[in-house]
């Protein structure tokens, strides 16, 4: 198991955004050994939201040898055609490093602000998907479906990756979700506040068998955990203030389910949570400092990682 690491684009109260913090959180990620950057995607949020491809696009520079990615990417509400060209344009000036994780999104909002009705969120992912393939393809290959179709649409110029970049399908473990996964992706990301040890282990045994019946050999399909809020600290009334007043509040989960799921409190408490997830299948993990990020990320790689086993 490995890291990465997200980008800081959730204001979670020091309204800071920049170029700097960003390209500073990047190299010193980079440096410390993190093996991928990635950021998310919401239109509206409980908190200020910088805008994830731009976000993204902009820290590449800084980014060496990383995997960059999505995770997710709402390719529905931006629109797949539109989003086809940005992403083909960040594989390009990525040399060909980027992944794209996309999903539906959870926001019934996000949907109601671009004139979308929320409940085709699912066949709507399905087709997108086909979309983005089919306008990434070299040999023209063309896709008709009930809400889209790239019939004489031709988006130059592709994504170095041949085939595009892999798109991993975003699941929280439902039997629907990861049969989409199998059936759709070239990768399933987890989401860390929506699952345990025990529940990704069974859900990953779910997926290898679905694989199988699409021709995809499970030993060889990649997954990751994202969205992993963090804050190491032996302050344990440091910790709780951090999960109630931060993470909480813009999950609007319980306070006692986040505490146990996150990486919040002392690097051995944090390292056990990784460990377990490292023996149930996680083959890497996205962690989100939510506060003194530089700091954070060195404290994780020195003195969190380490103690994995």
């Amino acid at each position: 198991m490995d890291y990465g690491a997200h980008l800081p684009v959730v204001d979670f109260g020091n309204r800071n955004f920049s170029l700097e913090r960003l390209s500073a959180y990047v190299k010193t990620a980079r440096e410390l050994g993190f093996r991928g950057i990635s950021t998310n995607d919401h239109l509206i949020s409980h908190r200020p939201w910088l805008d994830a491809p731009t976000a993204l696009a902009s820290v590449l520079s800084e980014s060496g040898d990383m995997t960059v990615g999505t995770s997710v990417l709402l390719p529905i509400v931006r629109g797949p055609v539109p989003m086809a060209k940005a992403l083909a344009a960040l594989d390009i000036l990525s040399n060909g490093r980027l992944t794209v994780g996309v999903g539906p999104g959870s926001s019934a909002r996000d949907y109601e602000i671009v004139g979308m009705d929320y409940e085709e969120r699912w066949k709507r992912l399905d087709e997108s998907i086909q979309v983005l393939r089919s306008l990434w393809s070299a040999d023209g290959a063309a896709f008709t479906g009930r809400f889209y179709s790239t019939v004489g649409v031709n988006l130059e110029p592709k994504p170095i990756q041949r085939r595009g970049p892999p798109i991993w399908i975003g699941s929280w473990g439902s039997d629907a979700g990861l049969r989409r996964v199998a059936r759709l992706g070239d990768g399933w990301l987890a989401s860390a506040y929506n699952t345990t040890p025990d529940q990704f282990r069974s859900g990953l045994d779910k997926l290898r068998e679905t694989l199988k019946n699409h021709g995809k050999d499970p030993a060889t399909f990649p997954n990751a955990l994202v969205t992993m809020f963090m804050y190491i600290t032996e302050d344990r009334s440091k910790a709780e203030r951090v999960v109630s007043e931060t993470i909480a509040s813009l999950l609007k989960r319980p306070f006692e389910e986040l505490r146990q799921r996150l990486l919040v409190g002392s690097p051995q408490d944090c390292a056990e949570k990784l460990a377990a997830y490292k023996t149930a299948g996680v083959q890497r993990v996205f962690i989100w400092p939510t506060a003194d990020e530089l700091d954070q990320l060195t404290i994780f790689q020195t003195k969190v990682a380490p103690l994995v086993v």
